[in-house]
């Protein structure tokens, strides 16, 4: 049930039908060509200027915006990269004014440097920057504004002026979604179905295969929290599956067991994030994650005072292609064998030097000088520890796709977790547990 990237112009419109029922009927005729053909792309330009200019009232600015909207949403692949390439070619800022108005800040005298600053913010700004906000007012405008990102951030490969417009609309998106607009709700059996739909249509971590299962992820012994923005109210932007369980679990089918007895929330002792999904993909890189966790960890202190321990059950999404290139003899030896994971004399043979090149990915890969790993570099980045690798805790076909069924316990420790965050972000130095630190045969170091 994840979606793929073939699957995005499909859901694109789905998701926006609230958009087009708002504008349905506020222009005639058959509307423009999928491809937006010459003639097509000279109209969407006086659109354009129109929306600039202002010209009318309220009502009449919000009649173009969703005009536009509407065009958009009619397009083909072709049809939207042409429609954005002309807003981010033709509606940008002026270079020329921008100079201007900054040697004019320079030469400026002190009683005149205020002006000048509001005249060079002005120039900074680009017009298509002021024609993006306008879908603000729209019934679904800011989740179709999110959608236009994902678009964005696939056309703009090797393209520069559609790079440009992208992060205008990251910079705008990123001041609309702080953390502190943000809802944070628990979803429970009792939400809406159509929440419960997205849910499983969003999950990107484990499959959701079934209403059944649905129903078991959010048990009494289970919990789901998302955040939502006002202008989205019934768009989850990034939820958490947690599980409420007696110690560190280390294996993810036995937290998805279905038919495994309900456990007794008043008794766990430990809550283990074991599913983190970002529901918008046009959001990607504005950071909120960590606020969710962080939250979600003082609701659960608050709701359940028995809770001690703070952990996840993470994959390790880059660990095989990191294999790849960095060949392992030993490791590709121990894998060789059809079926290993339920053998047992087979599975033994591989742990240990799977394990070992593992925790090597996790601690030396790199990018940009922190973990090469997503997962890791989310979890490292909210002041988290390494905490233990997890021997067949994923042997569906996608984790032993992705780590030879390894998972990861990351430990969240609230005396350690601000400590743990400034060395990250500051030093990229990893904190982690003895028991990892040995498997990736370095000395432990004086500290943690």
């Amino acid at each position: 049930m994840n979606r793929s990237e073939a699957e995005v112009p499909r859901l694109f419109d789905r998701t926006l039908a609230g958009l087009k029922e708002a504008v349905r009927g506020l222009i005639g005729g058959d509307g423009p060509d999928p491809d937006l053909a010459k003639g097509d792309a000279e109209r969407i330009r006086e659109r354009f200027w129109a929306c600039l200019e202002g010209r009318g009232g309220e009502v009449s600015a919000r009649s173009r915006a969703a005009e536009l909207g509407r065009t958009y949403l009619q397009l083909s692949e072709t049809g939207r990269r042409r429609y954005l390439s002309i807003l981010a070619t033709e509606f940008d800022r002026d270079a020329t004014a921008v100079k201007q108005a900054a040697r004019a800040l320079e030469a400026a005298a002190p009683e005149g440097r205020a002006a000048a600053e509001d005249v060079l913010r002005d120039a900074l700004e680009a017009p298509r920057e002021r024609l993006l906000r306008q879908f603000n007012a729209l019934a679904e405008g800011v989740k179709f504004l999110v959608d236009l990102r994902f678009d964005l951030m696939r056309f703009a490969r090797g393209d520069a002026p559609l790079s440009g417009l992208e992060k205008d609309l990251k910079r705008l998106l990123s001041s609309w979604f702080d953390a502190g607009f943000l809802e944070l709700r628990r979803i429970d059996w009792n939400a809406p179905a159509s929440l419960l739909e997205k849910l499983i249509d969003y999950e990107s971590v484990h499959a959701i295969q079934s209403w059944h299962d649905m129903k078991n992820r959010l048990d009494s012994d289970r919990r789901c929290y998302a955040f939502f923005h006002p202008s989205m109210p019934n768009e989850p932007l990034i939820f958490v599956e947690v599980a409420l369980e007696t110690g560190l679990a280390d294996n993810v089918h036995a937290l998805l067991d279905e038919e495994s007895p309900v456990g007794d929330p008043s008794r766990a002792d430990t809550a283990v994030f074991y599913s983190i999904s970002n529901a918008q993909r046009g959001l990607a890189g504005i950071a909120f994650g960590d606020f969710l966790i962080k939250r979600v960890v003082d609701d659960l202190r608050a709701e359940l005072p028995n809770l001690k321990t703070f952990a996840t059950l993470s994959p390790i999404p880059g660990f095989t292609r990191w294999l790849k290139e960095n060949p392992d003899d030993a490791v590709e030896a121990a894998l060789a064998k059809p079926g290993w994971w339920e053998d047992p004399d087979a599975a033994e043979a591989a742990k240990a030097p799977v394990l070992r090149a593992v925790a090597r990915y996790l601690i030396h890969a790199k990018r940009k000088g922190r973990a090469a790993d997503p997962v890791a570099h989310f979890h490292l980045s909210n002041g988290a520890r390494m905490e233990r690798l997890n021997w067949l805790a994923n042997v569906s076909e996608v984790g032993r796709a992705q780590s030879a069924s390894v998972m990861i316990n990351y430990l969240y420790r609230s005396d350690m977790i601000e400590e743990n965050h400034e060395a990250y972000k500051g030093e990229g130095r990893i904190a982690m547990s003895p028991a990892v630190r040995a498997l990736a045969g370095k000395p432990e170091k004086k500290g943690r």
